[in-house]
């Protein structure tokens, strides 16, 4: 496949390098990490004044009109530098969700100040019996005396302490699946907050008896774009691992060049080499599976399916490697918090676990294969 990028596309590319090196250094980030709170961070508001936050959506609902190309540009460069702002799962995927099944008032209300930087959402999509299956739903939501009521729990809801409302999946009576924004000050909800493993904050969210006006409810039927959302982030998430492992691959390569045993450097010798050759074969094979989930997501809903959770699998498999050899090749110290590979393995492992792990997708690919 002939894979260039526009000029447009290019100045984006090193607009959001510079951005990131500039602004998201190790220090940086650190820093970023311990003052996470419910602000939004200057480098938030450098995203919304550069349009990043509108990029990814349509025109329509007052976006830029940015394709998958464009969006797996942004989330590889956020991945090269372990940018910490809930790009996806605060912006992306909420706002993708509204913008598909939001009315006017709505969009006006929840989706309009995301894109201009106001505020955050989140996404409540998984459950603890599910395993990654977006449709096994047990949250409940039933209408009586004009009101919903929602009971249930939600785990690892990304980004729920610095949500201004959370979007809830759950299931009617009906048997349908349905969407509600549950604000954050919302009587009957309760949230245990932890981080990732990958320093990503995440939380449970519990909802007993919560009761919302008919306004609320976004979509009595939701399924489809769901599964639409779903796959633009398994797409992104792809685009944003590969950055991760270009960064965890240079890193592991300087090292090897600067430390020296036996008076000479690592890299000069051969089974280091082939090493080294072995993570670069899963990443340059890795990029291209990442390229074309971003190119499917305009396919036929079978189609994008079946190729983006072939990418979502094979790009799982080599982020674990990677991050596996990247460790093994810095030796001890690379499982210390000092040593910054670290930090990108931990992100490589975590990566394959979100939006569905490898195994996951493999049977995904092997139950549209059998249709087929």
């Amino acid at each position: 496949m002939d894979f260039a990028l526009t000029d447009e596309q290019r100045m984006l590319e090193e607009t959001l390098t510079r951005l990131v090196t500039d602004q998201v250094s190790p220090e940086q980030r650190r820093s970023m990490l311990s003052s996470a709170n419910a602000e939004r961070s200057p480098l938030w508001h450098t995203f919304a004044e550069l349009g990043l936050l509108h990029m990814p959506f349509s025109e329509d609902v007052g976006g830029l009109g940015g394709d998958g190309t464009d969006l797996m540009i942004i989330m590889q460069a956020l991945g090269r530098g372990l940018v910490p702002e809930a790009y996806l799962a605060g912006l992306v995927l909420p706002g993708q969700l509204l913008a598909l099944t939001a009315n006017g008032e709505q969009q006006k209300r929840w989706l309009t100040p995301l894109l201009e930087g106001e505020h955050q959402l989140a996404l409540a999509w998984q459950e603890h019996d599910a395993r990654y299956d977006a449709f096994d739903v047990s949250t409940h939501a039933a209408q009586r005396d004009g009101q919903w009521h929602l009971n249930g729990r939600k785990d690892v809801v990304l980004n729920l302490g610095a949500a201004a409302a959370t979007l809830v999946i759950a299931r009617l009576d009906s048997g349908k699946l349905a969407l509600f924004v549950v604000p954050h000050n919302t009587a009957g909800k309760s949230s245990h907050l932890y981080l990732t493993m990958d320093d990503q904050p995440a939380g449970d969210l519990t909802l007993d008896n919560v009761t919302l006006p008919p306004e609320n409810c976004l979509s009595e039927d939701v399924s489809d774009a769901l599964a639409d959302v779903l796959a633009l982030g398994r797409a992104a998430l792809c685009a944003q691992a590969i950055g991760a492992m270009e960064e965890a691959c240079d890193q592991t390569l300087a090292y090897l060049k600067e430390r020296k045993q036996f008076g000479l450097p690592l890299s000069t010798f051969q089974a280091l080499q082939h090493r080294m050759v072995d993570m670069h074969l899963h990443l340059e094979q890795s990029r291209s599976m990442a390229i074309l989930a971003a190119t499917s997501l305009t396919l036929p809903a079978s189609e994008r399916d079946y190729k983006i959770a072939a990418a979502k699998a094979y790009c799982g498999e080599s982020a674990r490697f990677i991050a596996e050899q990247a460790i093994q090749l810095h030796g001890g110290m690379g499982m210390t918090e000092e040593c910054y590979v670290a930090h990108y393995a931990k992100h490589l492992v975590m990566f394959d676990h979100y939006l569905g792990d490898s195994d996951y997708h493999l049977e995904t690919v092997s139950d549209l294969l059998d249709v087929a």
